[in-house]
């Protein structure tokens, strides 16, 4: 049964945000970025290439997140090196369509012949909840480590829907990485409340949403980032 964000969001009213929280560092080169994609004024070919360098900090950033394990190679000079590599099997990406598509591009960039599956979600304007349309995983995404790309969360009731899908199809859920460029603290409580084990990541948190469920003061550009919920 689909539990409403805003109740569950409510509850958690003038709390702190959660511990599996990690917004990245607000450097003033972010903050430029942010600044540009912010602005009703920006044209949109300034905010497609200032959200796609945005986007691919923010892969970086969740990497870091990723179990890495020790691993010593050997240099062409006959040395030793202590290194680091994925301690795990796979890495795979999916997005949520169609604002977490934007995302892909990215995260191809970053992470070599990375496996990508898509998650349709739209909301039913009778009943109010989301619904799945479309769905397509990489084979076997029970054994990889899964980031869930949404370009903005709002109330999070999509990315409810998205990490119940992972989980059905047995991804583990401390095996999640939701990713988003923006979110609002509604969406933020309403993932960690339902599912505490998975990691949030994202370049900002905004503290409000209005009634057409855009985030307040959010980011412009609504054609390229179509609204997430």
């Amino acid at each position: 049964m689909y539990d409403c964000p805003s109740a569950l969001a409510s509850a958690h009213q003038g709390q702190p945000l959660p511990a599996t929280l990690s917004v990245m560092e607000s450097t003033p080169q972010v903050r430029g970025m942010h600044t540009i994609i912010r602005n009703k004024d920006t044209n949109r070919d300034e905010f497609i290439f200032y959200s796609k360098r945005l986007m691919r900090l923010l892969i970086e950033h969740a990497l870091s997140f990723l179990p890495l394990e020790t691993v010593s190679v050997e240099t062409p000079q006959g040395s030793i090196y202590e290194g680091k590599r994925l301690g795990g099997k796979r890495i795979a990406g999916v997005s949520v369509l169609r604002a977490g598509e934007t995302m892909e591009q990215a995260l191809t960039a970053v992470c070599k012949d990375i496996r990508l599956g898509k998650i349709l979600i739209q909301t039913n304007h009778n009943t109010g909840e989301p619904e799945l349309h479309y769905l397509r995983l990489p084979k076997d995404i029970s054994e990889d480590y899964v980031i869930l790309m949404d370009s903005t969360v709002s109330t999070g009731a999509a990315a409810l829907m998205a990490v119940r899908v992972l989980l059905d199809h047995d991804v583990q859920e401390d095996k999640i990485f939701l990713l988003s460029l923006l979110m609002a603290e509604m969406g933020v409580h309403s993932v960690a409340y339902a599912f505490p084990k998975v990691r949030i990541i994202t370049t900002a948190v905004d503290k409000k949403v209005n009634d057409e469920f855009h985030i307040i003061p959010g980011i412009g550009e609504r054609d390229s980032f179509p609204c997430r919920y």
